[in-house]
């Protein structure tokens, strides 16, 4: 979704600060060039709000334009019924069917049509040159993910998991605390309407961050003391706890084998961008 949203972006020049006002020319790739503008709008896009990123967007840009520059070298193109496909996945997806809804969002953002078009077919020739220089040559070859496996042993921990249940009363409620307190001996957590968490690895995505800051005091089969968060009260205990431990080859091989190719990919990449860079005249002002 993400990915949908950033293609409708604004792409209006804004004025960063006083180095953005005047335009000018940011770099030169061969015969093209990036204006001041161009990054300012690149930057607006991503949702910066000052220049601190203006050269990496910059080196970004740049890279693009060298992987578009290669892509018409090698006569890759992309054909239209392909671009529209994308569209329609685009317009389901983001705009609930309705291509008109697209429509009206660009012009929000003051962005054309074909504007935007070209920017997806752009991403989709660079993805493509992407595929055929650096994805379809990346392997994880067994000595690899031996040498991952061996050299990394911290990225292939099982986690800490935790199961606990909270009981919740609303500000109407708190004066329901104490009678719950005094019966907590005979009778369960579940008999007040708890809610149950089971083996999870990290509580402060399902609970709030004062709850989960309180369980990880706990030991298991205690119980915390009353927690106020947001006028509401919660009352927390621990019902088990399994320590991480260290996963074999062959447990944290899916792991492993993702990570020697991202790793690989990588390296490709980079290689291939200062292959390009080195064989084109790039000046930065």
């Amino acid at each position: 979704m993400k990915t949908i949203l950033s293609l409708v972006a604004v792409f209006s020049a804004v004025a960063l600060n006083a180095a953005l006002t005047v335009d000018g020319v940011a770099a030169r790739v061969g015969a093209e060039a990036i204006l001041r503008s161009d990054v300012a709008n690149e930057l607006h896009r991503m949702g910066e709000r000052d220049e601190s990123r203006y050269r990496e967007i910059l080196d970004e840009m740049i890279d693009r334009k060298l992987i578009l520059r290669a892509a018409a070298s090698s006569k890759m193109t992309m054909q239209e019924w392909l671009v529209e496909n994308r569209v329609r996945e685009i317009v389901q997806k983001a705009f609930d069917g309705d291509r008109n809804k697209l429509i009206e969002s660009l012009g929000r953002q003051r962005v054309s049509y074909p504007e935007w078009y070209r920017r997806l077919k752009e991403d989709m020739i660079i993805g493509a040159m992407r595929w055929q220089i650096v994805d379809k040559n990346v392997t994880a070859s067994p000595s690899a993910m031996s040498r991952e496996f061996m050299n990394h042993p911290e990225r292939y921990n099982e986690s800490n998991k935790v199961s606990f249940a909270i009981i919740m009363l609303n500000p109407s409620e708190k004066s329901r605390r104490a009678g719950i307190t005094g019966s907590l001996e005979s009778r369960s957590f579940e008999s007040f309407g708890a809610k149950v968490y089971k083996d999870v690895a990290k509580p402060s995505d399902l609970v709030a961050e004062p709850l989960a800051l309180e369980l990880a005091k706990l030991k298991k089969g205690e119980v915390s003391p009353w927690i106020e968060v947001n006028d509401w009260s919660f009352l927390i205990k621990k019902t088990d706890e399994t320590s991480g431990r260290a996963l074999t080859f062959v447990e944290a091989y899916d792991a492993i084998e993702a990570n020697v190719k991202e790793a690989e990919a990588r390296r490709i990449y980079k290689e291939w961008i200062r292959r390009m860079r080195a064989e084109t005249f790039i000046k930065i002002y």
